[in-house]
């Protein structure tokens, strides 16, 4: 079965729940975006992914990417999917409409993808960038670059990627040596090679826009002495630029996108904002992806739950507990391990998406909100929530994928019924955008501990105040909002005397920080409007099968933060 997107789960949680279009009325640029535009652009986005890109998630895996004399050749159905996907206006869905976009809420465009993750992750690939490179060129280039670029990209006719990696360094861009040499027309000359470079050749779009992390002759070592340069594939006379896909990855997952090594031998290619500001530039593009891949996480798991529940609707194994032995073997959806397994990840998609799609709720805020303590608070939400929701969703994304593949029993790992590609796809979601790793200490390192944790005590106190403590619900989970706080002052004063305690504490940081979020998720969600014996049922399955994980993560924090004995 392809997967299907579910509109009305989505609207549930954009109206009732979070009351988005009240939200959105209050910034100047969405006052006409009302809840029956969303829904209607929320029902044609789930008829084109579902009728359009999903059912090219097969082909794409088996068939893939190949590399013939220097040019990617796609998957087929893939070129022609793409450029419907352009005429139907999807990549612009949220660009400006000064810049040919149509200017529609982030939070539309975070379900978007979030459903074409679903669909076919690896087509979702291609214009996964699109967005983050928009508002790249937007913030940071020159009016001559945005000019001849802006416009292209933010439509999708041209696509774009973002060249960080090299064989040497990972993670640690410091160590970046792709050098650009400073022309005298103002251009640069870009050399160096690139690693795991998503979409850095294909035959989608005539052109591709390449943001490259570079380093200037004089430039110092170190992040400080990175730049961003444009390196387009094609020149504007038509040329060729020196620009070359060596080879693409042969990868666990994802085959339906090209991962490629690229060679720049002086290329033609022009700064992005300012020398040695390189990573400032690039960050936009970063903290957008990390959103996306978040729901990439959620989309992934949502279609790994589609096809295990219609599989446990179907499949008869042995008598269920309690049932009638002489009326033969019953659903599996009747086994209480299989019901486990299917709740449970019903109650991560959900919870999930609600605090998802508040952060793209508030992306827009922090842009457009007249009231500048209403931008901060929703910039200090975005800092503080986006390297949770990357970590925590993308490994829930392959550990509930695996999960559903175990409801298949042996039929789950052959390739028949497509579970084991969904697994197999998901699981670079935990490594690329920064590790989980990195998203963790991010987290608890670099955002939270360097004011002791009073900025995100803020944060907290601000969604304590949205529940009602008269509610059991409610309260608990507003006791455990006070909890978390009390375990973040411990461990700001506990790396006092032990300063590696934060790296090692942040994994377990993130996750606690994750459960709590989802308690106050829940909490929203089964009290509002027209929640049913499905919102219930997840509710349970949350509180008897998740929310004990909280317990679990104190208790170490709690231990790790003791004084350590002398030996």
């Amino acid at each position: 079965m392809d997967y299907a997107p579910r509109p009305e789960d989505v609207r549930f949680l954009l109206e009732p729940v979070l009351g988005a279009s009240q939200q959105l009325s209050r910034l100047a640029p969405f006052a006409e975006v009302d809840a029956d535009l969303q829904a209607q652009v929320l029902e044609q986005a789930a008829t084109f992914v579902g009728e359009v890109i999903a059912p090219l998630q097969r082909d794409g895996d088996e068939i893939g990417c190949r590399l013939e004399g220097g040019q990617v050749r796609t998957p087929p159905g893939f070129a022609a999917a793409y450029q419907a996907f352009v005429e139907g206006g999807w990549p612009s869905l949220s660009a400006a409409a000064e810049d040919g976009g149509q200017g529609l809420p982030a939070v539309l465009e975070a379900v978007l993808y979030e459903w074409l993750a679903g669909a076919n992750h690896g087509f979702t690939m291609a214009p996964g960038l699109l967005h983050g490179a928009y508002e790249c060129i937007r913030h940071h280039a020159s009016d001559e670059l945005k000019a001849r670029y802006l416009g292209k990209v933010a439509t999708g006719e041209w696509l774009a990627t973002m060249c960080l990696t090299e064989a040497h360094a990972g993670s640690d861009l410091g160590l970046v040596r792709t050098r650009a040499v400073p022309q005298a027309d103002g251009s640069v000359r870009v050399s160096g090679t690139k690693i795991f470079i998503s979409g850095g050749e294909h035959d989608l779009t005539p052109n591709i826009v390449h943001l490259v992390l570079c380093r200037l002759p004089d430039a110092p070592a170190g992040p400080k002495g990175l730049s961003l340069a444009l390196v387009p594939k094609v020149l504007e006379g038509g040329e060729r630029n020196a620009v070359q896909c060596e080879r693409i990855e042969e990868k666990m997952g994802l085959h339906g996108s090209p991962t490629c090594v690229m060679r720049f031998d002086e290329a033609t290619g022009w700064l992005v904002g300012e020398p040695g500001r390189g990573l400032a530039a690039m960050f936009v593009m970063m903290n957008a992806a990390r959103l996306h891949v978040a729901l990439q996480g959620i989309g992934l798991l949502d279609a790994a739950w589609q096809k295990a529940h219609a599989y446990a609707q179907e499949r008869r194994q042995m008598v269920a507990p309690g049932a009638d032995r002489a009326a033969g073997p019953n659903l599996i959806a009747e086994h209480p391990a299989v019901a486990r397994v299917l709740d449970v990840q019903r109650a991560w998609i959900d919870g999930g998406r609600l605090i998802a799609y508040r952060t793209a709720l508030q992306l827009d805020v922090a842009r457009h909100a007249d009231d500048a303590k209403a931008r901060e608070a929703a910039q200090q939400w975005c800092s503080y929530i986006t390297p949770v929701l990357k970590a925590a969703c993308t490994q829930q994304g392959f550990d509930g994928a695996s999960a559903c593949l175990q409801v298949f029993g042996g039929h789950g790992y052959v390739r028949e019924w497509g579970i084991e590609q969904i697994l197999r796809d998901a699981r670079v979601t935990m490594i690329y955008e920064g590790t989980n790793e990195i998203q963790a200490i991010d987290l608890l390192v670099r955002k939270v501990l360097p004011d002791a944790g009073a900025g995100f005590a803020a944060t907290l106190l601000a969604l304590r105040d949205e529940l009602d403590a008269s509610r059991d619900v409610d309260a608990d989970a507003q006791r455990r909002l006070a909890q978390l706080r009390y375990l973040t002052t411990q461990i700001a004063m506990a790396a006092h005397a032990q300063p590696r305690l934060p790296y090692e504490l942040a994994d377990d940081y993130l996750r606690l920080v994750m459960v709590t979020l989802l308690a106050w998720a829940w909490a929203r969600i089964e009290q509002a409007p027209g929640a049913g014996e499905a919102q219930a049922r997840a509710a349970r399955a949350f509180r008897r099968w998740v929310l004990p994980e909280f317990d679990m993560r104190a208790a170490i924090i709690k231990k790790a933060c003791e004084p350590q004995a002398q030996a």
